[in-house]
């Protein structure tokens, strides 16, 4: 069965007490860590690569799960880095490689596991060969690069069509998802939520991851219930 998992999107908290915040957010229920890597080429933005893993990986719990979205022009230059870093799980985009199994299995040779993400303007179709040689799809809810941006509906079809060819597959979103937008993803199907500024931005995270969770779980529960599309 899939599990509702809630990641808090790191790039959006204190960067100045980054290991705090990090303890603060997992405290507070957070499933894992989403850390959003940007180049500033396949995206305009630049932010953290390894170095900056390899620093916070020593101050958190050892069972804290790393997931490490490469936003990157090269994603394949930096898969050893990361894995010596401490990164569990290795998101890349579709749009920047043409040998995408042989990426799948380079990341796979390193025991991290792999993500696979679309911008919105990629049609699901780029990514339904490879759904069942990787451990999560990212389905990108704003264009890549920025926080802050509204939440596009538009984009849960292509959930709904991942969970109804993939009933066990890890579905995630990213992107404008927050109280407001979490039962949108919910029914479409997403299971792993990451959650920037509606959730580092609030006075309660603490009710927001549960809310969200909450959301998540009980969706489903409707389906499984349902015999429609099941997650189980």
């Amino acid at each position: 069965m899939s599990r509702a998992l809630i990641g808090p999107s790191i790039l959006n908290s204190d960067l100045s007490n980054l290991a705090l915040e990090c303890m603060r957010l997992l405290e507070c229920g957070a499933d894992y860590l989403h850390l959003d890597v940007m180049d500033g080429h396949f995206v305009p933005n630049l932010t953290f690569g390894h170095p900056i893993v390899a620093c916070l990986r020593p101050r958190l719990p050892p069972s804290t799960f790393l997931d490490v979205h490469m936003m990157v022009s090269n994603p394949e230059k930096w898969i050893f880095e990361m894995a010596s870093a401490g990164a569990n799980q290795y998101t890349f985009h579709v749009e920047t490689v043409e040998d995408i199994m042989s990426l799948i299995q380079k990341i796979k040779s390193t025991n991290m596991k792999v993500g696979l993400a679309i911008k919105p303007q990629t049609p699901v179709d780029a990514v339904l060969p490879f759904a069942d040689f990787v451990d999560t799809v990212l389905v990108m809810t704003v264009e890549p690069g920025f926080g802050g941006q509204k939440f596009m509906h538009g984009m849960m079809p292509k959930v709904a069509l991942l969970r109804q060819r993939f009933p066990r597959l890890n579905i995630q979103v990213d992107g404008g998802v927050g109280p407001d937008t979490i039962q949108s993803c919910a029914e479409a199907g997403a299971n792993v939520i990451v959650s920037g500024s509606a959730l580092i931005r609030s006075s309660d995270p603490q009710q927001v991851i549960s809310l969200m969770r909450q959301t998540v779980v009980d969706a489903i529960h409707s389906r499984t219930f349902n015999g429609v599309n099941a997650d189980s």
